[in-house]
């Protein structure tokens, strides 16, 4: 659970257009990266690169950044990656999520995607023993805690990411909608604060991750208790002692009882780590355009030179690709 944020006004606003003003600081917009290129991947046809490569995805990736860093008020940008799809957590449970089963050819374009984010002269963490999720997560409560930075956007709707929202100043936003979700954005879609999500996703479970849930538990009864005791330990072993009561409280009461070390173990497979040893402060994060020599090199690789007219350019392009283990 993730409790230790810097606190920020409380806008309660879901309105994009609220959230991305103009002020003296910084705004800090951290992307998930391996979600985005799963959404170019289906949204953006397929294309053939050098050599006949698809890189369909990786095409539509860097079209999604190009607009990002495009936007006004874009000023301070990074870029997270799950290099590897497996982690530390696989060894922790023998059922979280790996790579089986996904579609070779978008797998295939992960490393390419990593060199678009860095062409573009983005900040790129690469995740090899943690998740993108966690550097997310470090990096939010990182520069959260800098007076320097008004707010920060976590560019992703991926429901393990509510857990960092504080107030309105760590924020998700989904750029596909143009929503953005403070603290008021998840109770009011989750039914909890961002401090219960971990202890929501032990219960419900989460397909995604490979985490399987407690048996009988949906998401009105997890809302229900949790919105009352916030974590799983504050939630009384006997009914009895419920003072809310959802439909089957009975069974509800057992299968938590009988399954409690799992739901603790399915909380810290949920629970997204702040120890990420990312290595930049906020004005490393400062955008400053493209590297022309990087960029040139990817749309050799994508057949398709069009980027080429579409970016601004930096007259010196710093490694911004760090792979993290």
């Amino acid at each position: 659970m993730l409790r230790d944020w810097a606190t920020g006004p409380r806008l309660h606003s879901n309105d994009a257009s609220a959230i991305r003003g103009y002020g003296p600081l910084v705004k800090v917009h951290l992307v998930d990266g391996t979600f985005e290129l799963f959404r170019a991947y289906f949204a953006w046809p397929s294309s053939a690169g050098a050599g006949g490569r698809e890189v369909g995805a990786a095409k539509g990736f860097l079209s999604m950044l190009r607009r990002l860093v495009a936007e006004p008020g874009v000023t301070h940008v990074a870029c997270a990656f799950d290099h590897v799809i497996e982690s530390f957590r696989n060894q922790m449970f023998a059922g979280y999520k790996t790579g089986e089963g996904m579609d070779p050819l978008l797998y295939g374009q992960f490393g390419l995607a990593e060199q678009v984010c860095t062409a573009l002269g983005i900040v790129t963490w690469s995740m090899v023993e943690f998740e993108a999720d966690d550097a997310l997560a470090t990096g939010a409560a990182r520069f959260a805690a800098d007076p320097e930075v008004e707010q920060v956007l976590i560019c992703s709707p991926d429901k393990d990411l509510m857990q960092c929202v504080s107030g309105e100043r760590v924020v998700c936003w989904d750029r596909m909608r143009d929503r953005v979700s403070g603290e008021a954005g998840v109770i009011e879609k989750f039914g909890i604060g961002p401090a219960s999500i971990p202890d929501y996703l032990a219960l419900v479970g989460d397909t995604a991750d490979g985490i399987p849930g407690i048996p009988r538990w949906g998401k009105k009864a997890a809302a229900t208790l949790l919105a009352e005791y916030v974590h799983l330990e504050a939630i009384p072993p006997a009914v009895a002692d419920w003072r809310v009561k959802p439909r089957g409280a009975e069974a509800l009461a057992e299968t938590l009882r009988s399954g409690f070390s799992d739901a603790l173990l399915y909380r810290e497979l949920a629970t997204l780590r702040l120890d990420v040893p990312l290595p930049q402060a906020t004005s490393d994060l400062r955008y400053l355009g493209a590297s022309r020599e990087r960029l040139r090199e990817v749309c050799e690789e994508l057949a398709d030179f069009s980027p080429m007219e579409q970016v601004r350019w930096q007259a010196d392009a710093p490694l911004a690709s760090h792979a993290i283990q």
